[in-house]
């Protein structure tokens, strides 16, 4: 399908689901995609605010656990649509009403993460029905895209196959074993076995199937767009939490320096990861696109988990303003400053494995600066250990991204990595 009659103002009658073309010029996200991420990213809040409630008071593993759970279902749900969008996107209005079924199935699935954040909290078992029937009907109306891109797309009918198989094999799976009442460990067990159904058939389809017509500046441009929203949503999370600190004490210097901390963060992610030219590296490098595409599940979820950390924090200042209405807040200062450390530390971490795997190279200057960070919120938490005011701890971590961002400026980092590209195309 080419760009005109993809985006052609006639009615959205029906269209043969043929498949875009991988090199189309000007492909960027459509209005619909957009209002796509803007319900996942909901669910990132929901499940984010989850955690956050769970270890400020005290219950840090349920709630970790939790959110890796739900990250995932929301992180790969929004993926196997984003990939599929950028190879078959008719925009006719079979496409956006099966679009709409999903965004429904987000919502139900945000509806159910408080009861499973509960049950994880109690450990005998994991109540997510309400989450597998959101996930359920997000999964199911995907499944119907795939099936009739397989019938109207000829040339990937095999892949289009494998990915709706896997689709249905894995739903069996996930609706049994919400029935089940089992333990944790046994959901833990059949949980990780439907999440490598889940990730195995697509990578099997791509690699051995023939594949999609992905666009990669198309995907790029999208999986960025989402980062900038959750970056966002934690900014939100955070300011609103921070609301009840001033409106009960004023500002005072631990205030000013958790909203120092809120954006020093948040633009200092955003500057680090849109340094990368992740469109050009997946034009060159096809073949490890599910490194960038698996890999940014890590990084979206460390994005809300520090959005999450951040929330911890906002909660530890509350109890330290009035301890008899947020006598629940049981975490220390040291464990509000590492439930944002450790976040960062993990896209950093995650954001680095990546690059070096598109870029089929290792720089040194990148594990200096990466070194330096982790040491700088490392001392952030010391300082917090230390029982140092918490302004100065928070300060540390709004200034801690500013390590790689200017180690990247001062050594040509863009120039250096335009040579990288320049290799790979040789």
């Amino acid at each position: 399908m080419s760009a005109s009659e993809a985006t052609s103002p006639e009615p959205h009658g029906l269209r043969p689901m043929g498949g875009r073309d991988p090199h189309e010029r000007g492909r960027v996200a459509t209005p619909l995609e957009l209002l796509f991420d803007l319900t996942f990213v909901v669910a990132f809040s929901y499940a984010g605010n989850q955690m956050a409630h769970q270890v400020a008071a005290g219950h840090a593993w349920p709630g970790i656990i939790g959110f890796c759970f739900a990250m995932f279902g929301i992180c790969w749900a929004w993926i196997n649509f984003t990939w599929f969008a950028s190879a078959f996107d008719t925009d006719d209005w079979f496409y956006r009403l099966v679009t709409m079924v999903q965004m429904i199935g987000v919502v139900i699935f945000a509806v159910g993460l408080p009861t499973m954040f509960h049950s994880m909290e109690e450990g005998h078992h994991i109540d997510n029905r309400v989450m597998v029937l959101g996930y359920v009907v997000m999964r199911v109306a995907m499944l119907a895209q795939w099936v009739r891109a397989g019938r109207q797309s000829p040339p990937h009918s095999r892949a289009c196959r494998m990915y709706a198989a896997t689709i249905f094999l894995a739903q069996l799976g996930w609706v049994i074993l919400a029935l089940l009442d089992t333990s944790v460990l046994v959901f833990a067990l059949a949980a990780a076995v439907l999440i490598l159904i889940e990730t195995g058939g697509p990578a099997y389809a791509e690699a051995r199937l023939g594949g999609t017509p992905w666009h990669p500046h198309h995907i790029a441009e999208r999986y960025g767009l989402l980062a900038i929203i959750t970056l966002g949503e934690g900014v939100v999370g955070a300011v609103v939490s921070l609301e009840a600190v001033t409106a009960a004490s004023g500002w005072d210097w631990a205030a000013a320096s958790f909203v120092l901390a809120t954006m020093g963060l948040t633009f200092g992610l955003w500057w680090i990861y849109f340094a990368i030219p992740f469109g050009e590296l997946l034009h060159h490098q096809r073949q490890r696109s599910f490194v960038f595409g698996y890999g940014h599940m890590v990084i979206f979820g460390a994005i809300a988990a520090t959005g999450a950390g951040l929330h911890v924090l906002s909660y530890y200042l509350e109890g330290h303003h009035d301890p008899e209405e947020f006598g629940w807040v049981k975490i220390g200062q040291a464990g509000a400053v590492l439930a944002v450390a450790v976040p960062v530390v993990v896209f950093l971490v995650a954001l680095v494995a990546i690059w070096q795997s598109l870029f089929r190279a290792r720089d040194a200057l990148h594990y200096v600066e990466l070194a330096l960070t982790v040491l700088a919120l490392a001392g952030a938490v010391v300082l917090a250990t230390a029982h140092v005011s918490i302004a100065i701890s928070l300060i540390v971590i709004a200034l801690a991204p500013a390590i790689v961002v200017i180690g990247y400026e001062m050594a040509g980092g863009d120039r250096n990595q335009l040579a990288a590209l320049d290799r790979q195309r040789t």
